[in-house]
């Protein structure tokens, strides 16, 4: 249950009264979600703020259709996110998916008075992003950064556009997206980390797949070639952790291999992941151990 007086939880029994009924009085937004639809937790935040810049004029009800199915089947919803506008009894409009701020505030403004205060959309277009990419959705999350972009030009949002561009495996647009970053020496460490992972996303395209590379080296411990090339994979899929042990261990048995690559590889891991990573910090430690 959240803790605004504007946002609540809603079951079967209640929906009448906290939702029907309120309309009379004020509009009530609905948000159809489940635990396990990422972009619903994504779209959450960015309701949550939208509801609180009304202060009072505009209510949100929280739907979670795993435990109330049958508010789903009532209202016929078909797919997660959905979220509808209720107002003097009534649905009057919605929408299904993720949606930009924008989007969502052009919907509101013919019901619901003018806010109070305006949160900052970057911000909170950068939380849903951020979800998004964590949940491993990153055409969800280019849908929804490319309006918030044509508002307005953000160099946060442009790198985790270029994120996305990767993870998606747009690698000539993420190049394009990063070049157009407007301030370059600010963001710095994001550019090198974000060119560091485009550099293993495109390197992995042309290699075998995991599962054939992981049986290469299980069958012959001193496959260099396997080796190395799981390690790139194992980046591009951001596995770090497990790259970085397999690329000390083909340094411990072949370090010249390929003009020290497994070296190389392992300082453009940590431009990737920034100084102050935990992993950078164990695996800087390991290889001065090792070359020292």
């Amino acid at each position: 249950m959240s803790q605004s007086p504007y946002i609540f939880d809603v079951s079967t029994e209640t929906f009448d009264q906290y939702v029907i009924e309120n309309s009379h009085h004020k509009p009530v937004l609905v948000d159809f979600w489940a635990e396990w639809c990422a972009p619903c937790k994504a779209l959450m935040p960015m309701l949550a703020s939208i509801t609180e810049s009304y202060a009072g004029e505009l209510l949100l009800a929280k739907v979670n259709c795993d435990e109330q199915a049958a508010l789903t089947e009532r209202f016929g919803i078909r797919s997660l996110p959905t979220v509808v506008l209720f107002k003097d009894g009534q649905p009057v409009d919605g929408f299904a998916g993720i949606q930009p701020e924008s989007a969502i505030r052009s919907i509101l403004e013919p019901h619901v008075a003018e806010p109070v205060a305006q949160p900052q959309a970057a911000d909170d277009t950068a939380a849903a992003v951020e979800a998004l990419l964590e949940a491993g959705q990153p055409e969800q999350a280019i849908a929804l950064l490319q309006p918030a972009l044509a508002e307005q030009r953000d160099d946060a949002l442009l790198l985790l556009l270029a994120r996305a561009l990767i993870a998606s495996a747009q690698h000539d647009d993420a190049e394009t997206v990063l070049t157009s970053v407007q301030d370059q020496e600010v963001h710095k460490q994001g550019i090198a980390g974000l060119r560091a992972a485009l550099g293993f996303a495109r390197q992995a395209a042309g290699f075998p797949a995991t599962t054939l590379l992981a049986q290469r080296l299980a069958d012959n411990p001193a496959d260099s070639e396997a080796g190395y090339q799981l390690a790139i994979q194992q980046l591009a899929g951001q596995q770090h952790q497990a790259a970085l042990e397999g690329l000390l261990q083909l340094m411990q048995r072949d370090r010249g291999y390929a003009d020290n690559a497994a070296q190389r590889t392992l300082l453009q891991t940590f431009k990737l992941l920034g100084n102050d990573h935990p992993l950078t910090i164990s695996y800087q430690r390991k290889l001065y151990q090792l070359l020292y």
